[in-house]
């Protein structure tokens, strides 16, 4: 019931969903009580309703009011900053059926949780014949705290009609999260990309969990609902149920941790709306200070402690998947320079680490680098002295020397130390979370089993195809399951910050590590 594959290739994503559109009609999907995405807001912390993408929904289950709530059991919560980590968190969590009166309760202590906050719905339909998923709906919840204090734990729960968190047999479902500190201090956060559902990305969960990390940063390709990548209504195998394992296998991190993705090319799920994230603006609460919020629901920015972080999305410049190319128009880009210009000239910040999924720089015989985004931001990356650029996209582990206009300008052995004020910008793929691993056209090189090369065979992902390229910079090759660990000390002014860089396997083994130092302000 997709779109034909001969016609699929003539077709833009936009013209697919009108396609699509056209079959699954109207008429269709009101005998099934379709609905559009509405949002219920209400009580302490919480703002007025921001506006959504439109989903086509359907009610497969029960009317809640047949469904016994207390039967019903939340799962898959997961947290996101909102634009303030200091005072802002979005709830999010999924249930199997729809129920009355979803809320959640919030307080400072477990045993006082008197603050009742109702929850927005968002129903995600899937009909049977796109993909595998069969005739699937998908029923996810979201709560968006604000006027928080900085550095504060809280205690949470999430319930309806029926299931109520703070009942004293309930108790062992809550939930935590701290807020930002209102001033510069330690702290650890996490990364990796490319995870999916398996017994990979559980480990490298379970690991994560033991950092004491203040968020996670997951570079895209998320769940791989959408298997074949190419964000197009003719892909085959997508299968809308893989999201329910993906987020019943992260909650035990997500829980707790807040969980900030990027937009890869397997989560452009093209079904659901002309730009593909139609499902991704169902299940995440993103910040939403983002350039274009209607093509671009995954670029966002936020400031934690000293350092900016920043998302982007670069299936907008991919020469590689070609199918959301030039979706922003380039206000991506001119975003993207307004944002590292602020943060650059702001007095809190010292540190901006920049994420997305396709790699500036890798040496991957699958997808190696993409000239997309050397072409757009990489010049944006060495003009504003970037700190830190993490992707995914290749499933490996590769961190390169120091690079400013595609040279090597300090090489940056493990241990070693990068300037970037002066030196240029370092990259690390941490494209190993879970999904089956790819190759590298050279030997691993990692702490304790180094084999340096001079130089590398690869190639570039360009506009008129694939370019080989030699290339002398690929310092770190990791070929196995593993994640990246970030340890933030910032400085008095005038004295040195780091960013202590560390690539963690799957067996808690650390395989490489570096610091970054920057002149605080």
């Amino acid at each position: 019931m997709g779109v034909p594959e001969k016609l699929a290739a003539r077709m833009s994503m936009a013209e697919q969903h009108e396609y699509l559109r056209s079959r699954f009609s109207r008429r269709n999907l009101i005998r099934g009580g379709a609905v559009t995405l509405g949002a219920v807001t209400g009580g302490a912390f919480v703002t007025g309703a921001t506006a959504q993408a439109t989903v086509p929904t359907r009610r497969t289950a029960p009317a809640a009011g047949q469904v016994d709530g207390s039967l019903v059991a939340p799962f898959g919560r997961h947290l996101a900053w909102g634009n303030d980590p200091r005072t802002e968190v979005s709830v999010s969590w999924q249930v199997p059926v729809a129920v009355k009166k979803p809320f959640i309760r919030v307080g400072a202590h477990p045993w006082d949780l008197s603050r009742r906050i109702d929850a927005e719905v968002r129903t995600l339909y899937t009909p049977a014949g796109v993909g595998a998923s069969g005739d699937h709906t998908q029923y996810y919840l979201h709560a968006k705290l604000t006027h928080l204090r900085p550095g504060r734990t809280y205690y949470y729960g999430v319930g309806h009609q029926g299931f109520d968190p703070a009942e004293p047999h309930l108790l062992g479902t809550l939930g935590t999260f701290t807020t930002a500190p209102a001033h510069k201090a330690p702290f650890t956060f996490t990364a990796f990309g490319d995870e999916g559902v398996g017994y990979h990305g559980l480990a490298n969960n379970a690991l994560i969990l033991g950092q004491n990390s203040a968020f996670h940063l997951h570079a895209g390709d998320i769940a791989y609902g959408d298997p074949a990548g190419q964000g197009k209504t003719a892909d085959t195998g997508f299968d809308s149920r893989t999201w329910d394992q993906f987020l019943h296998q992260t909650e035990s991190v997500a829980k707790q941790v807040p969980w900030m993705p990027a937009y890869g090319n397997h989560d452009m799920e093209a079904w659901y709306s002309p730009n593909g994230y139609g499902g991704e603006e169902a299940r995440w609460t993103l910040p939403d200070n983002g350039p274009d919020r209607r093509n671009l629901p995954g670029v966002y920015s936020f400031v934690y402690g000293n350092t900016a972080v920043i998302s982007l999305d670069a299936n907008d410049i991919s020469f590689e998947i070609p199918a959301n190319l030039g979706i922003s128009g380039g206000t991506q880009t001119t975003w993207l320079e307004t944002q590292l210009k602020k943060y650059r000239a702001a007095e809190d910040v010292d540190f901006i680490v920049v994420f997305f999924h396709h790699c500036a720089y890798c040496t991957s015989t699958a997808h190696a680098s993409e000239g997309g985004v050397r072409q757009e931001w990489v010049p944006l990356f060495e003009k504003y002295t970037v700190d830190l650029v993490i992707n995914g996209h290749n499933h490996q582990y590769e961190r390169t020397d120091v690079i400013k206009a595609g040279e090597v300008t300090r090489k940056l052995p493990i241990g070693g130390t990068a300037y970037p004020e002066t030196d240029g910008v370092v990259y690390v793929t941490a494209g190993a979370a879970g999904r089956s691993l790819y190759a590298f056209s050279a030997p691993d090189s990692y702490e304790g089993n180094e084999h340096e090369v001079d130089s590398v065979a690869s190639f570039v992902n360009t506009k008129e195809g694939k370019r080989n390229e030699t290339v002398t910079w690929s310092r770190v090759r990791y070929l196995d399951y593993s994640f990246l660990r970030v340890d933030v000390t910032p400085a008095a002014k005038g004295r040195r910050a780091t960013l202590t860089v560390s690539g963690i396997a799957e067996t808690g083994a650390r395989i490489d590590h570096f610091t970054v130092a920057r002149t605080a302000k």
